[in-house]
């Protein structure tokens, strides 16, 4: 006797997420609550559609999981444009962590952990996270202590701008730590901003200070030639005679 095929399952479509309203509404009574959000109470469909109607609104289920369901009178095709709305306003102030990533050596000169400082510092400024990576090589593996101390110390000269996240662990040949921004993302864009408009509007009054001198310059340049070009002709004796 042959073994039978599984039986094959059947998956339903994805979830609507969009709200019932008006003849959509199949429950026998609901709870209603009025337009301006004050309670009518528990009653009929047939009859709080009627109410909808007459106030030319619609009846529409914002809470299916109660006994009965809460429906409100409201305009849908507002109240969703004011949703979207406020959807499309926070996709565009929602910003994205960024892990930016910063390798050193256990044995970094001074001048290169200046740099590399000054490039951690950038990114804190800007809101965002920075991973510090120590790469170890051949025997230095056997001084962890040294890639510690260094993370300590970068640590605590950018507290101003973040804060160790991650403290240091050893992952291999290498020694991580991950250091937060202590501005957000969004804060750090207007910061920015900010300063950016003033950079610009202090070289543009620069400019008219420089452009207002260049322009009393050349209207008192002739008139300072003419006026030494007299005085030298009544220095002349024989024009004098």
């Amino acid at each position: 006797m042959g073994r039978g095929l599984p039986p094959t399952r059947t998956t339903g479509g994805p979830i609507s997420t969009e709200l019932r309203i008006n003849d959509r509404i199949r429950v026998p009574e609901v709870r209603l609550v009025g337009p301006n959000g004050e309670t009518v109470g528990i009653v009929p469909t047939d009859q709080a559609l009627k109410l909808a109607q007459e106030a030319d609104l619609d009846l529409v289920e914002i809470a299916p999981q109660g006994r009965p369901p809460v429906c409100k009178l409201m305009d849908y095709g507002k109240f969703k444009y004011e949703n979207a709305q406020k959807a499309r306003e926070a996709r565009r102030n929602q910003t994205n962590v960024i892990i930016k990533e910063m390798k050193l050596r256990p044995k970094i000169d001074s001048h290169d952990y200046e740099t590399k400082k000054g490039h951690v510092v950038r990114f804190l400024g800007a809101g965002d996270k920075v991973k510090i990576t120590i790469m170890f090589r051949g025997r230095e593996q056997h001084r962890p202590e040294l890639g510690f101390r260094l993370l300590q110390k970068l640590a605590e000269d950018v507290q101003d701008l973040g804060f160790v996240e991650s403290s240091p662990k050893q992952d291999g040949r290498n020694m991580t730590m991950v250091i937060g921004p202590h501005k957000k993302k969004a804060d750090a864009k207007i910061d920015a901003e900010a300063a950016r408009a003033t950079k610009e509007q202090a070289r543009a009054e620069r400019k008219a200070e420089e452009d207002a001198e260049r322009e009393a310059a050349h209207a008192a340049g002739p008139v300072a030639q003419k006026k030494e070009r007299r005085r030298s002709e009544n220095l002349d004796p024989e024009i004098e005679a």
